[in-house]
């Protein structure tokens, strides 16, 4: 993660010397112009190597601007290989261009193309919900799955649209931000804390961009409630950010959606109207066709939930299109039913003549034959099976859990191997700048945009 001009600097040079006076240290044109761009060919080949072998994929994207306001865009890809869940950052490139959706669709065609990877193996991309990525994807004819993470966290903010909700939560942040900006108070309530006996933290300040944030701002506020009354309450500047207990009841009220968002015994009113809120916000989100279908076909390869959370009138129309696309999925490998043949006698092994019949043999009684199932009907039958399966425990690896029983279910093992691939947030593509922007940001001045692109590859798949 350090810039290769460290290489150049007295003190480095100092450092190394003293480790072993022999050493020869490289120069940094060696680095930037002969290790970087080798080390960068040969973890891409070993990348590309284990995406040739792998028959679906999901892929997610994300826009981001550098502190100097220059574009980059990166595309992250998800496969499962022997069992497990794999993740790699195929690229974070400059993108000088308009970030229109035209312009993003064709960035996305170049980035699978340069990989040699197929659209028809693509499963869905998850991607946030900004306009352009949105267009850049029907352009496309690809699969979206919108990001959780965003839509949840705008979902939340729609449910406490109340009057109540938004003074609580602005005279939290007044109270966050009073003692952000005082070190006195900080002191004192360092105090505060060890006299009450409450625990020595500091409180969270929230983020528009950190999902989640605003809920644990509200459970320290709750947490820390009597130290921060007895600080605040002690500067008369400062006495009316004490929370009444109409303010502290709304508090308590949103932070109870922590869990489940299904209402129960003992909710208030304004707990019930919140979660209310936003399930049906996350419902008519999540209510279009295509969606529904890969979230319910996921649901049911999962050996923890199966056909639960699936409306029942439904569950007939997915078994027959589960049967289908196994179908599908095997019309490239071998046929799955073999009919036994009689092995042929080895070289210079005798043929062993038929035995004779005994007068008995004419009087056992026959059974009709069976025919061996179709390949639909195996495949039927298999299906059966899993469903009537012992339940599994819901924190089970549920990959893990195919890999031990794929021996038992083989067909139905290439549908489980599609999707629960897909990621359900943006994140992996938006994580790739958490540790790569002092690289893109800090020492850009002596890199060309490709030699850039090298450097974030590398710190993501080393």
């Amino acid at each position: 993660m350090a810039p290769v001009a460290t290489v150049e600097q007295v003190g480095f040079k100092k450092l190394l010397k003293m480790m072993d006076p022999r050493y020869e240290l490289p120069s940094r044109n060696y680095f930037a112009r002969e290790a970087l761009p080798q080390m960068y060919t040969d973890v891409r080949q070993s990348l590309a190597d284990r995406l040739a072998n792998m028959t679906h994929f999901g892929l997610t994207s994300d826009m981001w601007s550098s502190r100097t306001c220059e574009p980059y865009m990166s595309v992250t890809v998800h496969f499962i290989q022997d069992w497990e869940m794999k993740t790699a950052c195929l690229q974070t490139s400059y993108f000088p261009q308009d970030h229109t959706g035209e312009h993003i669709a064709e960035a996305l065609q170049d980035a699978i193309a340069s990989w040699k990877l197929q659209e028809k193996h693509l499963v869905a991309i998850t991607t946030d919900n900004e306009s352009n990525i949105v267009k850049a994807v029907e352009l496309n004819e690809w699969l979206r799955m919108q990001c959780f993470g965003h839509r949840l966290h705008l979902a939340i903010g729609h449910g406490m649209n109340d009057k109540r909700v938004t003074r609580a939560i602005s005279l939290c942040k007044r109270i966050v931000s009073c003692f952000s900006y005082s070190w006195k108070k900080r002191r004192h309530l360092a105090e505060v804390q060890i006299q009450l006996g409450l625990p020595s933290h500091q409180l969270i300040t929230e983020s528009a961009t950190r999902w989640g944030s605003r809920q644990q701002m509200i459970e320290r506020v709750l947490e820390q409630e009597g130290a921060l009354a007895k600080v605040l309450s002690n500067d008369k500047k400062t006495r009316h950010l004490v929370p009444t207990w109409q303010d502290l009841e709304v508090l308590e009220a949103v932070q109870k959606n922590e869990s489940l968002l299904a209402c129960e015994l003992g909710d208030s009113e304004l707990c019930k109207a919140i979660k209310t809120s936003i399930v049906e916000y996350l419902n008519s989100k999540y209510s279009d066709p295509a969606t529904t279908d890969l979230l319910e076909m996921a649901s049911f390869v999962d050996p923890r939930f199966r056909a639960t959370y699936i409306p029942s009138e439904k569950v007939d129309a997915l078994k027959h299109r589960a049967v289908l696309e196994v179908e599908t999925l095997l019309a490239d490998q071998p046929p799955y039913l073999h009919v036994p043949t009689v092995p042929e006698p080895a070289d210079g092994e005798a043929a062993v003549a038929p035995k004779a019949k005994t007068l008995a043999s004419f009087f056992k009684q026959r059974t009709a034959t069976t025919t061996a199932p179709t390949k639909r009907g195996a495949i039927e039958n298999e299906l059966s099976s899993y469903l009537q399966s012992a339940s599994v425990e819901s924190d089970t690896d549920p990959l893990k859990c195919w890999k031990d029983h794929e021996v038992v279910f083989p067909a139905l093992s290439h549908l489980t191997k599609k999707y629960p691939l897909v990621p359900a947030t943006s994140s992996p593509s938006e994580r790739v700048f958490s540790c790569s922007g002092n690289i893109v940001t800090c020492h850009k001045a002596s890199l060309n945009p490709d030699a850039i692109d090298r450097l974030v590859f590398l710190a993501q798949n080393l």
